[in-house]
């Protein structure tokens, strides 16, 4: 678990500004579920024969009422379990999406931390093909927004529980013949999540997971029918994407269309963003039956990829920074200073650093303004004061130009200082 300092939470929010602009656009609304959740709400909504479930969550015990408790893992059980309990369906589907920090004890390593963070979008209620292109859409655009390159789009569909049924019994026999090929961990699941076992990284094991009957054989009509949707959907958009039939995702709810958007610039967990379709979650966490598809990003692995690919956020400026000679003068000056603020205006303050500190020289306040980015100097000096002005000086254009402007009309000259990006 780490922190996060400026300046680096500058490209945090501006990810984040980027991605509220843009769920805006497609019509998702944005909530916010406990941080806490029941232990028995993410074992019976990610299955309990997953990573997650077996060896990654922080579960404990309430100590004063003995409730067994967990953070979260991830975000869709949670919003699953709110739209159940606010019976936010009633009235239609629901376009959602969220952003947060998932807990997961895992090994770190670039781009993974065990206090994580994701962003996700949800749409709840629609079944039809053309919401799970949206969505895929929704963050192909996203990638467009920050600048990403080199994103790879892999689509898979797993199908209907029967059709995974009949694939499954095909895969365990499979399995049992080439017993001897399995590691430890796959020999553990071939019964009982033989399908998680198609997505080993273990090298030793890829030649007879590539052998092993591919589920898209099992697929009837209307699940071929859908997932041909989808791609239509995605090729209309000039959207690339490619098949994987080993991508199966790590959670036992998924149905029909699932996908990732990998990159090969982070190493071996290359996965950015991934989800698919999950249609009998919400009846599984106690919801009358309906259906849903959704994704989740890892905030901290686009961030190092858009580090990796030399993308960098806009460094936040102030517009203008105050440069005030006399101490004496504070109160008119803040007084200044708070009315700019009210029309939008950033302003940053000189300020001493250490206690009973003068103001310093204006040599040395006129080099703070500069480090600082801002684009004016305000110069609140004596003789400007006693004409009720301020001096505006710019700073990064206009070879330095500077004019006096009036302290009870700040409004209107208040919007000349503001930075145009």
């Amino acid at each position: 678990m780490n922190d996060i300092l400026p300046p680096d939470s500058a490209d945090w929010e501006w990810l984040e500004d980027k991605v509220r602009g843009l769920m805006a656009r497609f019509a998702y609304r944005n909530m916010r579920t406990p941080i806490v959740e029941p232990t028995a709400l993410f074992v019976r909504g990610l299955g309990e024969v997953t990573d997650i479930v077996e060896k990654e969550m922080y579960s404990f015990e309430d100590k004063l009422n003995g409730e067994h408790l967990t953070l979260r893992p991830e975000a869709t059980a949670g919003v699953v379990r709110a739209v159940v309990e606010h019976s936010m369906l009633y009235e239609g589907g629901k376009r959602l999406y969220y952003m947060g920090p998932m807990f997961r004890h895992e090994r770190p390593q670039r781009g993974r931390y065990r206090q994580f963070h994701q962003i996700g979008a949800e749409a709840l209620g629609f079944p039809g093909a053309q919401v799970d292109a949206e969505l895929i859409l929704l963050a192909h655009s996203l990638w467009r927004e920050l600048g990403l390159t080199n994103v790879e789009l892999q689509l898979n569909s797993l199908g209907q529980p029967e059709e995974r049924r009949a694939h499954r019994s095909a895969l365990i026999a499979y399995l049992e013949k080439n017993v001897d090929a399995l590691d430890d961990d796959a020999r553990r699941r071939m019964y009982s999540n033989p399908l998680r076992i198609l997505d080993t990284k273990n090298p030793a094991m890829q030649d007879v997971v590539n052998a092993a009957p591919r589920l898209l054989d099992f697929l009837g009509e209307a699940s071929l029918k859908h997932f041909d949707t989808v791609k239509s959907i995605l090729d209309a958009n000039g959207v690339p994407w490619t098949m994987n039939p080993r991508l199966v995702r790590g959670m036992d709810y998924y149905n029909l269309t699932v996908f990732e958007f990998v990159t090969t610039q982070l190493g071996s967990q290359g996965t950015i963003c991934g989800g698919g379709r999950y249609d009998y979650l919400i009846e599984e966490i106690g919801g009358k039956p309906a259906p849903a598809v959704g994704w989740a990003l890892g905030v901290e692995r686009v961030l190092e990829l858009l580090k990796e690919q030399g993308a960098k956020a806009p460094t936040p400026v102030p517009d203008a920074y105050a440069i005030i000679p006399d101490a004496q003068r504070l109160p008119a000056v803040m007084a200044a200073l708070q009315t700019l603020r009210a029309a939008g205006v950033s302003v940053q303050m000189h300020t001493p650093t250490a206690a009973g500190e003068d103001m310093g020289s204006m040599k040395s306040q006129f080099k703070k303004a500069d480090a600082s980015g801002a684009r004016h100097a305000l110069i609140f000096g004596a003789d400007e004061m006693a004409r009720g002005a301020v001096t505006v000086k710019a700073l990064r254009d206009g070879d330095g130009q500077q004019q006096e402007q009036p302290l009870n009309a700040i409004s209107a000259w208040a919007p000349s200082l503001l930075t145009t990006v």
